[in-house]
Formats: structure tokens, sequence, C-alpha cells
């Protein structure tokens, strides 16, 4: 049996922040620590067309599925083409960036361990 309480959010719910990193890039959380979930954290991303992550890493690592759109993600010296329905794994410390070349907005699901969460980018 969990310690945890049932929590159910509703999309009207969720604000959305600039993530500063990032033009163009927004985060909305949709179910963490906060809301007494234990272990994860689920976080929804906006890419703009015609956006740019710069190359960073993080300290955790990043289960994605992209919901909308098609960019392109970096991970390591790899480049992949990634779209609606796809998953990524990014691995706890692996340098990455994202960038949306088309004209329409991007959009993934992210789920990562609860914890510092800190970007560091990459020089």
């Amino acid at each position: 049996m969990s310690d945890s309480d049932p929590v159910v959010k509703h999309s009207e719910e969720i604000s959305y922040e600039p993530v500063d990193a990032a033009a163009g890039l927004r985060k909305g959380v949709l179910i963490d620590d906060s809301d007494g979930a234990p272990h994860f954290a689920i976080r929804r991303f906006e890419l703009d067309a015609g956006a740019e992550v710069p190359e960073h890493t993080n300290e955790i690592e990043h289960e994605q599925y992209v919901l909308a759109g098609e960019y392109v993600v970096g991970i390591g010296d790899e480049e992949y083409t990634v779209s609606a329905g796809d998953s990524l794994l990014i691995p706890a410390g692996a340098v990455h960036w994202y960038r949306n070349e088309g004209d329409q907005p991007g959009a993934f699901l992210c789920a990562v361990p609860n914890g510092d969460d800190t970007i560091e980018l990459v020089e």
C-alpha cells in the first residue's frame, strides 16, 4: 500500500513558465513531489518553432515522450530527428541540446526522478 494520496490535476491547473536557459522553451510541472509523488516528476515542455536549447547537462536521467511537432535532439555526438510518438532516454550527465527547425511548435513530456535537476550549460 502506498503512503501517497491520489492526485488529479486538470490541464487548466498547470502553469507554464519560460526556461531561463533557452528562449522559446516553456515548462509546466504536471506532477512532482509537491503533489505527493514520492519518486518521479512529470513535466511538459513546449519548444517554439525556430527555438534552440543550448548544449547542457543535468545530474539526473530524463525519459521523454514527444507529443507534437518535429525537432532535432543532440545527445553526445549524435543527432536525432524526433516527432510525435517517439521516446528518448537521456542518461544522467549526458550533454544534450534541442533545435526546432520547423514551422510548428514541438512539445514533449519529460519524466525525471525527484530531486535537483539543475541545468549546467556547456561552454
